[in-house]
């Protein structure tokens, strides 16, 4: 058996959460690989919606183990919260016995946090457009060989490491200033550290391939996109971790040549959430309405989302960079009534017209070239079946297809998991 792996194709929203929910029957293990809190996996069903930010999506299937990879970086406090409400809603994954964490994923731990939002504040309008979950200052002490894992809290002497890494953040945080007070914070995570000891800890690499070994099919579920990986995507404007198909294998402990499908997923249209460069942005009414229509709003943090038309050029190099095998279209329902839509073709750039997604498009921002589409105005919320879909949209997907070089497997017209059609 390989390990299949779903991701994000543009700067993250794309719907990887529905679609792993939908998917996550056909296997049995559902592992995140990378990211932390910042991530806002959304799923609805029989009339509630989840908003999932480091369990992963296939946690409503009572048949598949769930698994929170090396790679991911762990809030304890917003993990006790998101299993806190999950319980509420009469689904309790740890009761279960659906949920493991691996011993060698990072802790984010409160003066992350404080680090995140000094940074980010004297970086004024140079700013990434943090989340402030702590992410990028976690992955920071773990690439410096500082920072605290999750099998150290069952250590006798867990408090000592945790006392010797805060002492060190203050240090840094003096330098801002002031050191605000976060005793509160503190005392909360402390408590969230007894309640995760509760979940079971595993070495992923091991848990991971021993599922293969036994012939279990496994799904390696993805956050972010891949435009914001931090070597391939819009960098400086990029999360801290490799969000593309390389870090499945070592976000979980994977060979390269255990993968095996790579299911890539994008809007029909693209958004963005915080700075960096976005070049299909609309500044327009248009990009009004798409952000009305498609509610477009940060599921973790309710930030706007910035909304353009589809960029093909960093598609075909997203698609690249995976090895992707087949596509996922979602927010197809969300174009309809538009007269026309458009596709990004071509970048003119630094004087060239070219097809591809060049070194740097934050200093140097490329102008887009389009193409004009007819676009649908049926309602496709409802449509259940392949022969409902308009002609229109059809031929939007077949062009797609013919412009990556891709399959679009599967076509999500809704946020239900039922509005979601199998094309071939």
């Amino acid at each position: 058996m390989a390990v299949d792996v779903l991701l994000g194709l543009q700067w993250g929203d794309e719907g990887k959460g529905k679609i792993v929910d939908v998917l996550s029957p056909k296997y049995d293990l559902i592992a995140r690989f990378q990211g932390g809190p910042n991530a806002g996996h959304t799923l609805e069903f029989d009339n509630q919606k989840y908003v999932l930010n480091t369990i992963p999506s296939g946690i409503f299937n009572e048949k598949t183990m769930n698994l929170i990879g090396n790679g991911v970086v762990i809030d304890p406090i917003i993990l006790k919260r998101e299993l806190d409400n999950l319980k509420k809603s009469g689904f309790d994954p740890v009761a279960a016995k659906k949920l493991v964490i691996a011993r060698k994923a990072h802790l984010i731990l409160p003066t992350h946090q404080l680090l995140d939002a000094a940074s980010e504040s004297k970086m004024g309008e140079g700013k990434i457009g943090s989340t402030l979950k702590g992410i990028g200052p976690t992955y920071m002490d773990k690439t410096g060989r500082n920072g605290l894992r999750v099998g150290d809290t069952m250590l006798p002497d867990f408090k000592e490491k945790y006392d010797k890494l805060v002492n060190k953040h203050k240090s840094i945080l003096s330098h801002y200033g002031e050191v605000p007070n976060f005793s509160e914070k503190e005392s909360a995570f402390f408590e969230a550290i007894e309640y995760l000891k509760s979940i079971p800890q595993v070495d992923s690499e091991h848990f991971v391939n021993q599922y293969l070994r036994e012939g279990k099919s496994v799904l390696a579920e993805g956050a972010q996109g891949a435009m914001l990986d931090v070597d391939f995507g819009s960098y400086p404007f990029v999360t801290s971790s490799n969000t593309t198909a390389a870090g499945a294998c070592t976000g979980l402990g994977v060979a390269p040549a255990k993968i095996g499908s790579v299911i890539g997923i994008f809007k029909a249209y693209c958004t963005r959430v915080g700075g960096g460069p976005f070049p299909t942005e609309l500044h327009d009414e248009t990009g009004e309405e798409l952000r009305k229509v498609g509610h477009e709003f940060g599921a973790t943090t309710g930030r706007p989302r910035r909304c353009g038309w589809i960029d093909l050029p960093a598609l075909k190099y997203a698609i690249m960079l995976n090895g992707v095998t087949e596509l996922v279209m979602t927010k197809a329902d969300v174009l309809s009534g538009f007269d026309k839509i458009y596709a990004c073709t071509h970048y003119e750039y630094n004087g060239e017209t070219i097809d591809y997604m060049p070194y740097d498009i934050c200093s140097i921002e490329p102008k887009p070239v389009f193409k004009e589409i007819d676009g649908w105005n049926e309602d496709l919320t409802g449509i259940k079946t392949i022969p409902e879909i308009p002609a229109k949209l059809m031929a939007y997907v077949k062009y797609l297809e013919s412009e990556v070089g891709v399959p679009v497997r599967y076509l999500s017209v809704g946020p239900d998991r039922v509005q979601t059609l199998i094309l071939n």
